[in-house]
């Protein structure tokens, strides 16, 4: 009896539970500031057990021409980024618009760039990597190529998603698909490519494509009456001559966006070209 009492301290001992560190939990967090006006906000979504080590990022561009449009229309496609990629953390984000004559461009191109770098700069905050990707549409697209491809200082992006972007804007201009697209760029610009040379270079992707520039899946419909599927080609010849990584997804039927099967064979192919070049 006396052995068995002299036992019980150890085996109470033993049979103790261990300190089991909880999981980070999920987190959303919708309208964070990135900047002192009230465009400049992003909706977070944020995946549990991450880590600075290992959760990579895609920051979303919403699209709208630069002048309209909110972070409101990619949010039916944050469920789909988490069901395929549940790893990600998700950051989809507005920025000023261009209106009547306020907040030209490349106001949006630098908001853009704010956003990154306030992302990147929270790593630690976030408890994320540093392994981003840029996704966008239409003008989103063009600014997720801007951010990769130009403004990549900072933040070195591993890989960029676009969906019908505007890439060489001189070309929209000059040869546009309906008539109202020079009078959008004159617009959001402030005048046309003899009156803002500068401006139409430099906010073109297509003049910043070098063989640095991150893998890149370019996204088109052939029936686009916004953005020229040939804005996309010319894009994806210059990523080829300068060696960079690329996937073209052409659907020759498609308009300016789809539903249905095509939009998940986009998603598909997406993850399959993130899950090969982000690593």
């Amino acid at each position: 009896m006396k052995k068995i009492l002299w036992l019980l301290p150890f085996l109470a001992f033993g049979c103790k539970k261990k300190d089991v560190t909880p999981a980070v939990p999920s987190s959303t967090q919708l309208n964070v500031s990135y900047g002192t006006d009230p465009l400049q906000k992003m909706d977070i979504y944020l995946p549990e057990g991450r880590s600075v080590a290992t959760t990579k990022v895609i920051i979303m561009v919403h699209g709208g021409g630069w002048s309209e449009g909110d972070k409101i229309d990619f949010t039916p496609y944050v469920d789909s980024l988490k069901k395929r990629l549940p790893g990600y953390a998700i950051f989809n984000i507005n920025y000023r618009l261009a209106v009547s004559g306020t907040n030209l461009f490349p106001t949006q191109e630098l908001d853009v760039k704010a956003a990154f770098e306030f992302i990147y700069n929270k790593r630690a905050d976030y408890k994320i990597s540093d392994k981003f990707v840029a996704l966008g549409a239409s003008a989103g697209g063009h600014l997720a190529l801007q951010q990769s491809y130009k403004n990549n200082s900072v933040v070195k992006v591993k890989a960029v998603v676009d969906f019908f972007g505007p890439t060489e804007l001189y070309s929209m201009y000059t040869y546009p698909i309906n008539p109202l697209i020079p009078l959008q760029l004159i617009a959001v610009i402030g005048g046309n490519p003899a009156t803002k040379a500068q401006a139409y270079h430099d906010g073109s992707p297509y003049n910043y494509v070098t063989a640095q520039c991150p893998p890149t899946i370019i996204l088109q419909g052939g029936a686009d009456i916004v953005v020229d599927y040939t804005q996309s080609v010319i894009l994806r010849d210059k990523l080829i001559t300068s060696g960079v990584t690329n996937q073209y997804v052409f659907y020759p039927s498609e308009n300016h966006g789809w539903t249905g099967a095509n939009l998940t064979d986009s998603f598909d192919k997406i993850t399959a070209f993130l899950n090969a070049y982000v690593n």
